[in-house]
């Protein structure tokens, strides 16, 4: 009998959590699972290797601060809103009759949707048989300084939760560091190894000797696009070609205004597919510092300088831009440098101290996570359908 896994994915602003959502629904459908995902957030044209999508009515955040979650009209999510895609996803769960229902980031995270996700969490449990129920998170949370939010997160995982996916390397980075409370649920973690693309070939990398500058899916990159721009001609690399990937999200607006920018030997574009082999053949990457760049900077191992996003009380990417600049991986500059002194200096400063240092030596840790995750559901399935 093939396992049946119902995934709920809800991203709000940018691509990285749909990114690893869609490898790890792949990597399931390889593993010889049947995945249906329910999408909540904006649809992305992503690669979910065969999965069956159910689109719900998508919740976007409008800015960088989360607040407030708008729909596809702009409107703030009410009532209505929630009860609609309570009523979905129930309908959902009935019709599949998962043997696993996998929900990411919940509860550690999207608690504006917990009106549909409790619903969905207590109806795959009163399924009949029960459906195993777990968790998957990132290797880092936003730290939240509320004892009891993290209370209530512990005891939630206790009740409710077969297992929790930590999507990371316990020897680099333990939960601990950003949620003190792991330890009451150590049990239910299982360390899956971070989900990384599979690096391209080494005939796929074409040797372009540029500076690579990304911003991810672009909602929050364009003071850093701005500062590239800027902190160029005070660089030893003015004369190389600098490639700016803006990302899908980066407002139509704010990219005609850097296109009105353009210069000799600069290329301006949205999105490249082979974004993983101009890495691995340029000579220095300028990024933001979420999950899926890092992981593509680290395998590339180029000199590499980050620019850890941190407004809205975002703490997850300078929290890990930090302790892999610790182990003289990356080097890292901080958002706030990009606004202060004459434009581009702080960039400036931190390109030259990473061409100044040596090569990024190659880091020791597990990068197969979405495979490892996929065997993970497939055990906690089995073990539940022996309870």
């Amino acid at each position: 009998m093939t396992t049946r896994v119902l995934f709920h994915v809800q991203h709000l602003l940018g691509i990285g959590h749909a990114r690893r959502a869609a490898m790890l629904a792949a990597a399931m459908q390889r593993e010889g699972l049947a995945v249906t995902v329910l999408s909540g957030g904006e649809p992305l044209d992503l690669d979910w290797g065969g999965a069956e999508i159910v689109q719900l009515p998508w919740a976007r955040a409008r800015d960088q601060s989360f607040k407030p979650l708008v729909d596809v009209e702009d409107r703030p999510l009410d009532d209505g809103f929630h009860a609609k895609r309570r009523g979905l996803v129930l309908q959902a769960l009935a019709r599949w009759r998962p043997h696993v229902l996998l929900i990411e980031s919940y509860p550690f995270g999207r608690r504006a949707f917990r009106v549909e996700l409790d619903a969905l969490i207590a109806a795959a449990r009163a399924q009949v048989p029960r459906a195993a129920v777990l968790s998957s998170i990132r290797d880092i949370l936003v730290a939240k300084d509320d004892p009891a939010r993290s209370a209530g997160i512990v005891a939630q995982v206790r009740r409710d939760f077969d297992a929790v996916l930590v999507h990371g390397d316990r020897d680099l980075i333990p939960l601990e560091a950003s949620f003190p409370a792991a330890a009451e649920i150590a049990d239910r973690l299982r360390y899956t190894g971070y989900v990384a693309a599979t690096p391209p070939s080494a005939r796929e990398v074409p040797d372009t000797g540029e500076v690579l500058v990304s911003a991810g899916g672009g909602a929050v990159g364009l003071p850093l696009l701005q500062a590239a721009l800027a902190a160029r001609p005070q660089t030893a690399l003015a004369d190389r070609r600098w490639r700016l990937i803006a990302g899908p999200n980066l407002p139509a607006a704010d990219f005609a205004r850097l296109a009105e920018q353009g210069e000799a030997g600069v290329v301006l574009e949205r999105f490249r597919p082979d974004f993983p082999a101009l890495l691995a053949g340029c000579h220095l990457s300028v990024s933001q510092g979420g999950y899926n760049t890092l992981l593509d900077v680290l395998q590339a191992r180029r000199r590499a300088v980050v620019v850890p996003f941190a407004r809205g009380g975002e703490t997850e990417q300078r929290m890990r831009a930090q302790l892999l600049a610790a182990r003289g991986l990356i080097h890292v500059v901080e958002e706030e440098a990009l606004d202060r002194g004459s434009a581009g200096a702080g960039l400036a400063a931190a390109i030259a101290d990473a061409l100044a240092a040596p090569p990024p030596p190659a880091l020791a840790v597990a990068l197969d996570g979405a495979r490892r995750s996929a065997e993970a559901v497939a055990e906690v399935a089995r073990e539940a359908s022996l309870d």
